[in-house]
């Protein structure tokens, strides 16, 4: 009987199509395949670890990617620590629309590498729909910079809601990891959260998350983070 061609569902078990360096390898005895690039090496594993029905569950929730695979956090940690942080395949792994491909690259861009120039290139490529990615941006790398304070209060003030998600997601955690807001920025802080009246659900709630964490320092102007607070769940309903 003829063996059906393979095809890409294969590689959800794990099994890759035949290619023309591993057929010419087969054919000259003692020859050895060359291992594949880095990128090609994690697309590989995420075509073997694709789940079908989380794949399909992203995309009915709107994120906007060309392709997604639907693999949870855990297996892409452990995708991202087979390799050693490197800015090229970072780049390149951003620049490809799939969506598990740009979470990586926020785990293998070098922290220290991170520039503010690169930082702007890539929030500008972010879509409100992909507010998931704001998040591993903001915890994977740019609350990590020693520019991320200067960040936040410029994108808070934003008029685009994606830089307004990402300048409240960074603030709130910086201040998770004990940031202090000076008296002037405290003002700014409060009255930029004050300001945003939105339909976006990701930018409502990381505006309330900042809000609390504020709330949590210990401020003498906690009360006024909770009067926002109240505003914003008067808003929402």
């Amino acid at each position: 009987m003829t063996k059906p061609p393979l095809t890409e569902s294969h590689g959800l078990h794990g099994t890759q199509p035949a290619t023309t360096a591993h057929i010419a390898a087969a054919a000259v005895p003692g020859a050895s395949v060359p291992a594949p690039s880095p990128l090609l090496a994690i697309k590989a594993e995420l075509r073997a670890a694709m789940n079908g029905v989380a794949a399909t569950r992203i995309r009915q929730s709107g994120m906007d990617y060309k392709l997604t695979f639907g693999v949870e956090l855990p297996r892409l940690q452990a995708i991202a620590a087979e390799f050693a942080p490197d800015a090229h395949l970072a780049q390149a792994l951003w620049h490809e629309d799939i969506r598990e491909c740009r979470i990586l690259a926020t785990m293998l861009y070098p922290t220290d590498s991170f520039s503010e120039d690169i930082a702007e290139v890539w929030t500008e490529s972010i879509q409100m729909k992909q507010a998931e990615l704001a998040q591993y941006l903001v915890m994977n790398l740019l609350c990590k910079q020693p520019y991320a304070s200067t960040k936040a209060f410029e994108w808070m003030a934003s008029e685009r809601p994606v830089h307004q998600l990402l300048g409240f997601l960074l603030i709130g955690r910086l201040l998770m990891q004990g940031c202090q807001l000076s008296p002037s920025a405290e003002d700014e802080f409060l009255d930029q959260a004050a300001a945003i009246h939105t339909t976006h659900l990701a930018l409502h709630k990381a505006v309330q998350n900042a809000l609390l964490r504020f709330a949590d320092t210990g401020s003498q102007r906690a009360a006024e983070a909770q009067q926002i607070l109240s505003t914003l769940f008067l808003a929402k309903s």
